[in-house]
């Protein structure tokens, strides 16, 4: 075992809002493997995803960077990937995993990517070792549901071969599990960094069939349950390889809930898709033995772009020479009660930029097609509920200021500011699709039989 160079455990969900877990106030779903790992480590309160939307959310963390400055925006006019899509995250970017791995680090991501799903930008072409799972969301794959357009079968992929169409989405956290536990397994005598990416819980809602029998909360609580079970099995994973001590686990998701189904962001206002709140303030806990103290609340402003930085740092890695600009900064001091780093977080929809917070103030100058003109203390006022924007005029114009600032920087779609320091996104010549539908071939379910979508 490797006693100087931590391995690191990052489990990121998917769609997975604030009110959800037991150790953030939910009533409604049964939590207790990750309370305990709240418990056992820290729970931030004021912790942010990149983006409120998938895509630009995991672009963003892998890279340290706000989205749009590495082409995330708005990609043909969406704010997420499609299948076949021509874009992805180019190959001229550095993501935790290639750092890492260059420092010594086996690297493996289970789970959804969903940047980018043609060859050139799949996960073994960032850094990754190896890669077990979906290259995008759970609800792109052929449903009940087509009306609009007509998906692709859904692939499982190992590495950068589709393995399988139209996988039993009930089974396929149980699967992700089985891969984690042989990786940790493999790899005891060396550092490694695995990258969880859970489907749950992004719609559709498919589960195991003890845990929809025991859920007082529908499909909802137990896709919640199944994604509880799966923390559980990998912190007893390793413990039994010797592992636990010295294991960073991180517990986060990629952007806030989408507050239906079961669902809620309690108490964020709004929903995934939003510069609310709700859309874009996520749950976080980390635990490391010995390192992070048990049961510590933070409540410092931090974010899911500040793993770059940090888990560098934590791994001996040296990002200095890095030549491209990043947004990513050093957490680790403010984990053991030091200096936080980080006091401005900017708020962006897409390629619009919409809110910014400095401290405890939050101003918000757009909401989707709208001009706005709200400020919320949100230390008081975490529902966003009372807008102080005329009581304080010189923390409005302060904040006005920063997005000015911002504006220069990153760019904004709305203000026709095209930001001097970012880089364009990558883009496949001759995009195809994964997978083609052929009426001739044995798939589980041709056709998901639930329709939700989103």
């Amino acid at each position: 075992m490797n006693e100087k160079k931590p391995n690191i455990i990052l489990i990121n969900c998917d769609d997975l809002g604030y009110g959800d877990l037991g150790c953030y106030g939910s009533q409604m779903n049964r939590t207790p493997h990750i309370d305990k790992l709240a418990s056992e480590g820290m729970r931030f309160t004021d912790f942010y995803a990149a983006s409120p939307a998938c895509s630009p959310s995991r672009a963003g963390m892998l890279t340290g960077c706000y989205p749009p400055r590495v082409g995330f925006g708005h990609n043909q006019n969406r704010l997420v990937l499609f299948p076949g899509q021509a874009e992805g995250l180019s190959t001229n970017e550095k993501t935790i995993a290639s750092v890492l791995k260059d420092t010594g680090y086996r690297t493996k991501i289970i789970g959804k990517w969903h940047c980018g799903d043609q060859p050139e930008f799949l996960p073994t072409r960032h850094g990754f070792d190896e890669y077990y799972g979906l290259p995008y969301s759970n609800d792109m794959g052929r449903q009940v549901s087509e009306t609009t357009w007509l998906a692709p079968p859904l692939p499982l992929m190992q590495d950068e071969q589709v393995i399988q169409q139209q996988p039993d989405l009930a089974s396929l956290t149980e699967r992700y599990t089985e891969q984690a536990l042989d990786f940790i397994r493999e790899n005891q005598s060396k550092p490694f960094f695995l990258y969880m990416a859970h489907m749950y819980v992004h719609l559709p809602h498919y589960a195991p069939e003890p845990f929809i029998k025991s859920s007082t909360n529908g499909d909802f609580g137990a896709a919640i349950a199944c994604l509880d079970w799966s923390v559980g099995a990998l912190m007893q994973g390793l413990k039994e390889n010797g592992l636990d001590k010295n294991t960073l686990v991180v517990f986060t998701s990629d952007n806030g809930g989408k507050a239906t189904h079961g669902g809620t962001n309690w108490p964020l206002r709004s929903r995934k898709g939003t510069t609310w709140e709700g859309g874009i303030r996520v749950p976080c806990i980390a635990r490391w033995t010995g390192k992070i103290p048990k049961g510590a609340i933070n409540k410092n402003l931090a974010c899911s772009i500040d793993f770059f930085a940090t888990f560098s740092k934590l791994a001996g890695a040296d990002i200095t020479p890095y030549k491209h600009k990043i947004d990513s900064l050093d957490v680790s001091d403010s984990i053991n009660g030091g200096k936080n780093p980080r006091d401005v977080f900017f708020y962006y929809l897409g390629s619009d930029i919409e809110a910014v917070r400095k401290g405890k103030w939050k101003l918000k100058v757009r909401n989707g097609n709208a001009e706005a003109k709200l400020l919320f203390n949100l230390e008081n006022d975490i529902s966003e509920n009372e807008n102080v924007y005329n009581e304080h005029p010189q923390i409005a114009e302060e904040l006005t200021a920063l997005l000015a600032t911002c504006r220069e920087d990153l760019g904004d779609r709305v203000t026709g500011i095209p930001g001097k320091n970012t880089r364009p996104v990558g883009k496949a010549a001759n995009p195809v699709p994964l997978t083609e539908y052929d009426p001739n071939h044995p798939y589980i379910a041709a056709m998901y039989d639930k329709g939700d979508r989103g």
